[in-house]
This record gives structure tokens, C-alpha cells and sequence, in this order.
């Protein structure tokens, strides 16, 4: 499994893709959708999970890519 993928606010402005723990970002955006699907592609080809941050650094929503330890019931 790949290092979990984070969308953050830069802030400088724009949006940025970052892997967990990693201190310099993998992608600067301009626009949060453009981080959203560039995190999406890297969590979805690293086996991973995403998290989308708001503007006010809280988790905002997340998606499992990988080996989810809580699948959905049903």
C-alpha cells in the first residue's frame, strides 16, 4: 500500500497534493478540483487513501483506494 494522498489549502493560495508525513508537496493547483483529481489518480494507483482538507485544514471528506479496514456493511 502507498503513502496516503492529502488535498490542503496552500497558504499562499491554490491547493495542494501531499503525501502523508511529507513535509514539500507533490502538486501545486490553482483550484482544489484539479488537486482533488490529481490526489484521486495517485491514491487510486498507490492503493491508497485520500483525504480532502478544507480551507480550514479540517478533513473534509475521504475515499479508500486500497485495503479498506472498515468496508462498508451490506
Amino acid at each position: 500500500m502507498g503513502k496516503n494522498q492529502h488535498v490542503v489549502p496552500d497558504p499562499n493560495g491554490g491547493w495542494n497534493v501531499k503525501g502523508a508525513n511529507n513535509t514539500k508537496a507533490t502538486k501545486h493547483t490553482g483550484t482544489k478540483a484539479e488537486a482533488v483529481n490529481l490526489a484521486r489518480e495517485i491514491s487510486k494507483n498507490q492503493n491508497s487513501e485520500l483525504f480532502i482538507h478544507g480551507k480550514n485544514g479540517q478533513i473534509q471528506s475521504r475515499d479508500s483506494y486500497g485495503n479498506d479496514p472498515f468496508p462498508p456493511k451490506g
